[in-house]
């Protein structure tokens, strides 16, 4: 290894070293006792069971990014990028065929050592405490259908950058980008139509009380919504969720058949307005356009990253390739990825602030928003005292204590509806 090596390789270690330290703090912080204001949320026994389900996903979680760090500079030591460039170029393909077998090879590695990680996660972990309800017959659907889309949808992408790459000069990355953006953006739209009924059955709301609670909300703020659905979340889980996805005409507004069971009319509405929040925010736009910009970012990169030999000889590849560079580049991303991860964290969680403003204005019933969370954050045995630390590189949502202090503002703020 070079010196170049040893750089990559320490920022890669640092990254890992600080989530193991905020994990650290944010078990430390969990084992308080309950702030005042939460106080009811569990009882004794619920609160010690969300104490070990925290410990158990750390702890799950050290190891997993663990190996994975471990066998990635053991590869990387050991020369494997180097050796199967090798490879792959003894098969005398062309250059984007040779890349489209490079990364795959690279994304298949990466998936093996991944799989006993998700089984243990799914069939043991979450079993442990009361979560799953996974069969093996849905865990390997779901997983050979993700196989498939990612080599329907990922292998045409992948070939396009490398063509893009090989042929479009200094600008393509620019080219790549907008490509990228185009594809993205198609595929967020066909998503809720095409690709999410894969995976779970959408079925519309039946007529009845909830219904209508629900349609009449969205008449008050002036919400398109022709049709609300109940996806089979229990298929898989115990925990609960809404959520909205999608744009234009495959707009989607779907609840967890978990919570629709589990919660009274008004919870329910409640969490409905924060989810139609995020569209009149246009949060799901800002979204968009983030991740957008994020791509602009990485395709640049990867174009300083070509133009740079020393890059690639880092990896121990001597004879630099479009694809040896993008594999490379993916690799050491990790680092940059916290930094960005943690700036999206600090925007979606203030766009929570928002959401939760709309839903009371809305509803104008900020009670039953939170006690809304309250039961989802007792059901799925959340923590409620995150360390400021772990909150600031992971959550995407404000932590409770935080987010009911500023629904009862919200609450306090509302003016009387005019007579």
């Amino acid at each position: 290894m070079n010196t170049l090596s040893v750089i990559l390789a320490a920022a890669l270690l640092a990254a890992f070293l600080l989530n193991v330290a905020a994990d650290r703090l944010n078990l430390a912080a969990s084992r308080g006792a309950v702030p005042p204001e939460l106080e009811g949320i569990y009882d004794e026994q619920r609160y010690r069971a969300s104490q070990r389900y925290l410990q158990a996903r750390t702890q799950f979680g050290w190891w997993r990014e663990g190996t994975g760090l471990f066998f990635l500079i053991l590869f990387w030591v050991g020369g494997g990028f180097a050796a199967l460039d090798r490879w792959v170029r003894s098969l005398g393909e062309g250059s984007i065929a040779s890349g489209l077998i490079y990364i795959g090879v690279l994304v298949l590695l990466r998936a093996v050592l991944s799989l006993p990680f998700s089984v243990y996660a799914t069939f043991a972990l979450e079993r442990r405490f009361g979560f799953n309800r996974t069969s093996w017959a849905t865990f390997v659907a779901d997983r050979a259908k993700s196989a498939v889309l990612s080599f329907a949808l990922g292998l045409p992408l992948l070939a396009g950058v490398l063509t893009l790459f090989e042929h479009a000069g200094q600008w393509a990355w620019l080219w790549a980008w907008a490509g990228v953006s185009a594809f993205a953006l198609t595929v967020q739209y066909l998503a809720p139509r095409w690709i999410l009924p894969l995976f779970n059955t959408y079925t519309p709301l039946a007529e009845g009380p909830l219904r209508s609670a629900i349609l009449a909300l969205a008449a008050s703020v002036d919400f398109p919504l022709q049709q609300v659905f109940v996806i089979d979340g229990s298929r898989r889980s115990t925990k609960s969720n809404a959520f909205f996805t999608g744009f234009g005409a495959n707009r989607r507004v779907a609840l967890f058949d978990t919570l629709v069971a589990a919660h009274p009319i008004a919870q329910i509405v409640a969490v409905l307005a924060h989810e139609i929040g995020h569209y009149r925010r246009r949060h799901i736009v800002q979204g968009a356009v983030l991740s957008i910009l994020q791509a602009g970012l990485v395709f640049f990169l990867f174009s300083v990253a070509l133009s740079r030999p020393e890059f690639s000889e880092a990896f121990g590849v001597r004879d630099a390739s479009t694809y040896t560079g993008l594999a490379c580049l993916a690799v050491v991303y990790a680092p940059l990825d916290l930094v960005i991860g943690a700036l999206t964290a600090a925007i979606s969680r203030r766009n929570e602030y928002q959401a939760d403003r709309f839903a009371v204005g809305a509803t104008r019933d900020g009670q039953a928003l939170i006690e809304a969370l309250r039961a989802l954050s007792a059901h799925n045995l959340a923590n409620l005292t995150p360390h400021p630390l772990y909150v600031a590189l992971n959550y995407s949502h404000p932590p409770l204590r935080e987010r009911f202090a500023a629904i009862r503002e919200a609450q306090r703020l509302l003016k009387p509806r005019a007579s």
